[in-house]
């Protein structure tokens, strides 16, 4: 059927027959597939045509003649127009199966695997889905009265909508985002205009330690030159003198990145400490960590749990971060190597294996892909790898690496179900998939966590010279 049979506009009845990878949900009309934002499987709505494709069209609810009974009412007042959750509107249980299903669907949709021969295990949730993120990056413009206001980008937009709380957010955070922004307007401090590139002040981040209660606060500004620098550091220490570490980065480029390459110290220390079960960890600004802490907990052990461990064992963390999963498995092997892209969390890492007392832990600035072959070409063969890439998955050429080094054991850290389901694509040529545990890190978002435990095939061996 051609796009001509449905226009921008159109409103038709449509039953819900799934929900795809973003929260959305899925009917069919015409033979054509509308993607529905706010609908749950089974429900019968009426809907309203807001783009069309070749393929496919897009649509909202208008009307909804039989409502799911896992729909709830959101209690986010801008959750519609926000584009930081898509699930608020779904109960938490079915929230968790959704989870799974989108797991499910991602491997159906590129691969070959039989999903109902697969041990796929209930998503781990949280007994509060709700203020469970350590870290804020609110985008700050200004309004109509000159005034600097913080929000989040509307869903598909460069939009801002303006909002004084977050409910997924640590309260600390958002207070002091609040405080500061009003600390700007005070002193006249603008804000920056996506249209023009002028303004200073792009983005206020806050991080808060959870278990050490260290929070820093970041200004990502558009140039160095900070006009009444001190008149506002020394307001928001008297605020709030749980603000350990206070530091500017400059991005000063036309991007939707938040962060630019250079980072300043304007007061206290330059990385906050936080803490993980026994370890400790410093994160400076730039450094990646986990937005969960409950549930980093857990996910890590579902990462320990999905390897056995002598304590013979050499283990390389690929996309390390911080060091964090390679650091909370030291103790219980010979060697842990980690690389990451990040100069600064690969320093973070080194200083955190000193300041635990680690010092089987070895971390280097680099590509994973690169760094690893470096390692197979002077002859390191490791016995176990985890990988814990970003949303595009792992590189092509580290892939081949670890399917020629071949590893006994490889745990697959997955965000992006899509890029876990093509990567085990090729790794099942030689690895057996031994079962995919879900974990919810992200609640009331469509974000779904993954961990892969995977063995090599015992026919896959390397063959032991004579």
């Amino acid at each position: 059927m051609s796009e001509a049979q449905i226009k921008v506009g159109q409103e038709f009845p449509l039953t819900i027959k799934k929900m795809g990878i973003n929260g959305e949900g899925i009917g069919y009309f015409k033979r054509t597939i509308i993607f529905v934002k706010g609908a749950l499987t089974d429900e019968e709505v009426v809907v309203k045509v807001t783009k069309t494709a070749p393929k496919y069209s897009e649509a909202v609810v208008r009307k909804i003649r039989k409502p799911s009974p896992n729909r709830v009412v959101a209690p986010c007042p801008v959750y519609e127009a926000c584009g930081g959750c898509q699930l608020q509107h779904v109960s938490y249980s079915a929230q968790l199966q959704f989870k799974k299903d989108i797991l499910i669907q991602a491997l159906k949709k590129h691969t070959t695997f039989n999903t109902d021969k697969m041990k796929i295990r209930d998503t781990i949730g949280m007994e509060d889905p709700f203020r469970y993120r350590n870290k804020s990056q609110f985008q700050a413009r200004t309004n109509q009265d000159g005034a600097i206001v913080t929000g989040l980008f509307g869903a598909d937009s460069h939009e801002l909508v303006p909002t004084s709380d977050c409910l997924v957010q640590d309260e600390r955070t958002v207070e002091i985002t609040n405080s500061v922004r009003d600390l700007l307007t005070k002193y006249g401090i603008s804000a920056y205009d996506e249209a023009t590139g002028r303004g200073f002040i792009r983005t206020i981040v806050v991080r808060v330690g959870v278990e050490t209660d260290e929070v820093q606060l970041v200004f990502v500004t558009t140039s160095e030159k900070f006009a009444k620098k001190q008149e506002i550091l020394t307001e928001i220490k008297a605020r709030h003198p749980e603000i350990v570490s206070i530091m500017q980065n400059i991005n000063s480029d036309k991007t939707s990145l938040i962060f630019g390459d250079k980072t300043l110290l304007l007061d206290g220390k330059a990385s906050i400490e936080e803490a993980l079960k026994e370890l400790h960890f410093d994160l400076s600004a730039r450094a990646f960590f986990q937005l969960n802490p409950k549930q980093t907990n857990r996910l890590y052990e579902e990462v320990s749990e999905a390897l056995t461990l002598t304590g013979d064992e050499k283990i390389v963390d690929a996309y390390c971060g911080v060091g964090t999963i390679g650091l909370s498995l030291a103790k219980k092997v010979q060697e842990v190597r980690g690389m990451d892209v990040v100069r600064e969390a690969v320093l973070d890492a080194q200083n955190n294996a000193v300041k635990n007392g680690i010092t089987n832990a070895h971390y280097v600035t680099g590509t994973a892909e690169e760094v690893f072959q470096n390692w197979r070409s002077e002859g390191y063969a490791p016995d176990a790898i985890i990988v814990d890439p970003p949303r595009t998955g792992l590189d092509a050429s580290l892939t081949q690496a670890i399917l020629s080094a071949r590893p006994k054991q490889l745990v697959y850290v997955s965000c992006n179900p899509s890029t876990l389901a093509r990567d085990l694509a090729l790794f099942e040529k030689r690895y057996r998939i031994r079962y995919l545990q879900p974990v919810d890190m992200f609640p009331m978002t469509s974000h779904v966590e993954c961990v892969v435990k995977l063995s090599l095939k015992s026919n896959q061996k390397k063959k032991v010279k004579s």
